[in-house]
């Protein structure tokens, strides 16, 4: 199923860059410029010996371009963990998303996620569809949107399979601060079934990045995701701080 999940995300980018090339050939009169795809990779790892044994490893790849009319973005991220021989954390997640702008600030957008998490018994997650945005900040060191869109999920929890429309509301912030190769970003992403509001998911993320040397930088960050409804056994909240060493190129 991870195979049809990876399949999920490469169908959603291949349409998503299909219509892109169409929408910039719609306003061929527009001389579009050049532009590079910007990518972040950070690591993080913890290891304690002695009256403690635990082992933690986390991994995360952001990558995106932006043009006048599209910004294609791509992640994947995964944690892994033991604590005296019995692991405690195994999860992988990775998204894709095609935003295209139909002026400065409003878009539409469409994006696809698959998540795995041994721990909080998600065999597998898979959301896609399509939305709307809007940025309501959009400056040089500022960055404040909003999105609200529908999606249909596929999911396995434990032994229970389970397929439904969703609704997703979402809102991102980043600051840049002028003069100095340091960030601040929070990101805030509500799911609710459509015909049952009591099954929802919040992910969220606040971090902080400072820039130590060139294009290497240190970064923290805390990622929560509550489930209202969750596996059975488990608990509803998830808490993962993880602290890191990133390369941007």
């Amino acid at each position: 199923m991870k195979k049809h999940i990876a399949t999920i995300i490469i169908i959603a980018a291949a349409v998503s860059a299909a219509y892109a090339d169409t929408g910039t050939n719609s306003t061929s009169l527009v001389q579009a410029k050049k532009t590079k795809w910007e990518s972040n990779a950070s690591l993080g790892f913890t290891l304690t010996r002695g009256n403690s044994d635990t082992t933690m490893f986390t991994a995360k790849f952001l990558t995106d371009r932006k043009s006048d009319f599209n910004v294609f973005s791509f992640g994947a991220d995964g944690t892994y963990g033991e604590n005296s021989g019995v692991e405690n954390a195994d999860s992988a997640h990775g998204f894709g998303q095609w935003n295209h702008l139909f002026s400065d600030k409003f878009y539409s957008y469409t994006r696809a996620d698959g998540l795995h998490d041994g721990i909080a018994g998600i065999n597998y997650r898979a959301t896609i569809g399509p939305g709307a945005g809007y940025y309501f900040l959009k400056e040089t060191n500022n960055t404040l949107s909003a999105e609200a869109g529908g999606a249909v999920v596929l999911e396995q929890l434990g032994t229970n399979n389970a397929s439904y429309a969703t609704l997703r509301l979402a809102e991102h912030f980043e600051h840049k601060f002028a003069g100095h190769s340091a960030r601040v970003w929070q990101t805030v992403e509500i799911l609710p079934q459509a015909d049952d509001f009591n099954n929802y998911t919040v992910n969220a993320e606040i971090g902080v990045e400072a820039g130590v040397f060139k294009n290497f930088s240190l970064q923290s960050y805390i990622d929560d995701s509550f489930n209202n409804e969750p596996s059975s056994g488990r608990l509803k909240n998830d808490v993962k701080l993880v602290t890191g060493i990133s390369y941007r190129f």
